[in-house]
């Protein structure tokens, strides 16, 4: 291994992984994440310092290197799995999301120019951390400057997905309900709904079965709006 293997203990191997990185543990507080493509960690790095700034719970970064980043060790289940788990309403749920994008489009864009913020880009109850001091919001890689409806309505669809895939039957009844709570305490995301299923539909992991459901995402967005 290559990037910061010299943080790791000999033989460490990834005790996380995600569609697109894994996670080894450096020690109790801190772990590395490494993306398999070779993705450059430097410009999500400078955003998660950016909101840390306006005190937004993100996890603290330390050293960067190409697709290595060493990053706080969050505990806890994700926002998706206390639902399941019967811990957290599907409508609390859909509360503390629109809570964690109003302070986060509350802080201004790094740039500066006006009407921008910080946009997430791929804020969903997985991505979250029920943490012990609160929820921890996670995988910044999508992160940019843009208009809070365009993030708003990224997470509408995303949740929109989840809700109408037949593989998550099981899951679709309770968040269906974190959906329209979600909405109903958001800023309204239509300005930003055609831009939002755009960037889905161009999305290289999606599959052609997930690719097919985004009219009937954007039909559903629509009805709770």
């Amino acid at each position: 291994m290559t990037g910061l293997s010299a943080l790791l203990p000999p033989g460490a191997e990834p005790f996380a992984a995600g569609r697109d990185a894994d996670v080894y543990a450096i020690d109790d507080d801190w772990v590395l994440r490494r993306y398999r493509d070779g993705h450059p960690v430097r410009d999500e790095a400078d955003y998660m310092r950016h909101v840390a700034k306006y005190d937004y719970p993100v996890p603290a970064v330390g050293e960067i290197s190409g697709a290595d980043m060493v990053m706080q060790r969050i505990s806890g289940p994700t926002l998706g799995e206390a639902v399941i788990a019967g811990e957290l309403s599907p409508a609390e749920l859909g509360v503390v999301q629109a809570d964690l994008h109003r302070r986060l489009h509350a802080i201004p864009a790094p740039s500066g120019a006006a009407g921008l913020t910080v946009v997430h880009g791929d804020l969903h109850p997985f991505n979250v951390i029920s943490a012990a001091d609160g929820p921890m919001v996670i995988d910044w890689r999508n992160a940019e400057e843009g208009p809070a409806e365009f993030d708003v309505a990224m997470s509408a669809v995303i949740l929109a997905q989840v809700v109408l895939d037949p593989e998550w039957a099981e899951l679709s009844p309770l968040l269906r309900e974190s959906l329209a709570a979600y909405l109903a305490h958001s800023i309204d995301p239509t300005p930003g709904l055609p831009a939002a299923l755009r960037a889905r539909g161009n999305n290289p992991t999606l599959t052609p079965a997930e690719l097919a459901l985004l009219p009937a995402q954007d039909e559903l967005i629509r009805s709770y709006l």
